[in-house]
């Protein structure tokens, strides 16, 4: 039997498909959701679940918890005094979840269908799936949480061809996916989403809010007592929506303080959350085309969306009820279950065809030229942009930028940033060319990328049909998301002396962070007007960096309405 696993940042769940269908399988507990909490003792005892939560106020050095942010990366966690990677965290969180698994359906499971958030880069992806390895569990497929939502929503109810606007706000993670259902073929029309925004994250504002009123300092917290904090704001969080204002309670040095929280207090704080929570959204509608009315149905998906205030903002900002008909902690382990079961071809269920899609630009650095006989190098040449249904396979034509050049090297690189070297890098690869003048002799450059994730690249010169290839698997990268935005920030205005002037950089911030949410002919027009910008800055003339300035600006306007 293959079961559907939803492995969260703050719960996880396990399901089979049955004779009455998709159904979670409770823990051994009797409970459905089996926190993502981890604990390792002195003597190398394991505490998965509840049991490690609780040891957290006793023992906080022995306890992870929200790890999943951290996969793909080269984090590690100290529990006990010993080093542990995100991914062998998880598959502690898995084995448990595989344990329980057996001991209800009394057989041997050893294949899972595991979801993974949609905007997880390959990186991340393939270590839930050595995460699972690790679990002794053989990773059928891992399927984007939204698409599984949206499988359990479809299979049950859908009859007719429906646009799906996803929202799905876990403990962690937050993901927005656009999906058209029509006959039996899913298909994912856009994503976008946050690794680093969840429902912890709206925890923290309450312990905030709780400090300001109390008057206290989160540093002056021992370790024990900043754990103590955030439980009670998890509590105060939750029951916030039940009413107008909540009281939250803190024992402190021995001491019991107790703070009235107001919901309209509560909003204002989670401002900042809220508008993170925007872009994405807006994002997914541009890169699929698409306006808010033309999504037929909103979904809620994870345990976050059931807050007041996250709800009372969506009906804001959509303008319609989102559908929370299916358990928003539930719905993707069903979908995954829903998934295993049309992998064993069971007869009971309608089979739907599930399309993904590339959650961010594959490209390569190219030379580019700016001005009349003014070359730069390091651009990035986008080959296959976001969003890009998969599999998929494009081909972009480059040509050599030097005379007599003799090679050509690729450089295989992923993200949505104007410059190479503020993306990541994959790999690269290099092919002879025949000498000649510059642009004579030309190598097309052919990417495909399919739905396991892997990418293969073929460069073939045009003159000679010689032909290099290479497949990437994405194992060599391994800058996190927060050191590629370090990056980003530290190499943006150097040794460009003009950009000092803050007007300058403010406008050049604005019009890279649009160029990165642009797609096709959008991106083409922002990087002629970002070029002609650019070379005014590198000529120093202030008329001519005023007026150029002035145009990019009127264009972003444009773009930004």
């Amino acid at each position: 039997m293959i079961v559907g696993i939803d492995l969260g940042t703050t719960n996880s769940l396990i399901a089979y498909f049955g004779e009455d269908g998709a159904k979670i399988i409770p823990n051994r507990l009797g409970k459905h959701l089996t926190p993502s909490v981890v604990s390792v003792d002195g003597d190398g005892n394991v505490y998965v679940g509840e049991t490690a939560r609780e040891r957290m106020s006793l023992y906080p050095d022995s306890v992870a918890q929200a790890f999943k942010r951290s996969m793909g990366t080269e984090r590690e966690y100290i529990l006990s005094g010993k080093h542990y990677r995100p991914e062998e965290l998880s598959s502690l969180v898995l084995r448990a979840l595989k344990e329980d698994a057996e001991a209800y359906l009394g057989e041997e499971v050893t294949e899972a269908v595991i979801s993974v958030p949609a905007y997880f880069d390959d990186k991340r992806r393939k270590a839930t799936k050595r995460a699972g390895e690790l679990a002794g569990l053989k990773v059928e497929r891992m399927i984007s949480e939204p698409t599984a939502a949206a499988v359990a929503y479809g299979l049950y109810d859908k009859t007719r061809d429906t646009r799906f606007l996803v929202f799905d706000l876990g403990g962690g993670t937050f993901d927005v996916s656009v999906l058209e259902l029509y006959h039996n073929i899913l298909e994912v029309r856009a994503v976008a989403g946050d690794n680093y925004l969840g429902g912890e994250d709206f925890t923290e504002v309450m312990a905030k809010l709780f400090l300001q009123k109390a008057k206290l300092q989160m540093q002056g917290l021992t370790q024990k007592e900043q754990v103590r904090l955030y439980r009670q704001a998890e509590v105060a969080k939750c029951a916030i929506s039940d009413g107008p204002q909540v009281k939250m309670h803190f024992l402190y040095r021995e001491e019991t303080l107790e703070q009235e929280i107001t919901y309209r207090e509560y909003e204002e704080a989670c401002e900042e959350l809220l508008a993170k929570i925007r872009e994405p959204v807006k994002k997914s509608l541009a890169d699929a085309g698409l306006k808010l009315s033309d999504i037929d149905e909103v979904l809620l998906i994870g345990g976050a969306t059931r807050l007041s205030v996250v709800r009372d903002f969506l009906i804001r900002l959509f303008r319609k009820f989102p559908d929370t008909r299916m358990n928003p902690d539930e719905t993707v382990a069903l979908g995954a279950a829903l998934q295993a079961a049309m992998k064993e071809r069971r007869e009971e269920v309608k089979e739907v065809i599930l399309t993904d899609v590339c959650s961010f630009t594959l490209g390569t650095e190219v030379v580019v030229e700016y001005e009349e006989g003014k070359f730069e190098d390091g651009r990035f040449c986008p080959i296959i942009e976001r969003n890009t249904v998969i599999p998929a396979s494009h081909t972009e034509r480059l040509y050599t930028a030097r005379d007599n050049q003799e090679q050509v090297r690729v450089r295989i690189l992923q993200g949505e940033s104007r410059f190479a070297r503020n993306n990541l890098f994959l790999g690269e690869l290099e092919i002879q060319v025949p000498k000649g003048p510059k642009g004579r002799e030309a190598v097309d450059v052919t990417y495909t990328y399919d739905i396991n994730a892997l990418l293969e690249v073929e460069v073939k010169v045009v003159s000679t049909g010689e032909i290099q290839k290479l497949i990437i698997k994405g194992d060599s990268n391994q800058m996190t998301e927060e050191e590629v935005k370090r990056r980003m920030e530290e190499l943006a205005y150097l040794k460009i002396q003009p950009r000092d002037y803050e007007e300058n950089r403010l406008v050049l911030a604005r019009a890279e962070r649009m160029y990165e949410e642009a797609l096709g002919e959008r991106r083409k027009k922002l990087d002629r007007y970002i070029t002609a910008f650019e070379a005014a800055l590198k000529k120093g003339d202030h008329d001519g960096i005023r007026e150029s300035r002035e145009a990019l600006n009127e264009v972003l306007e444009e773009e930004d309405e």
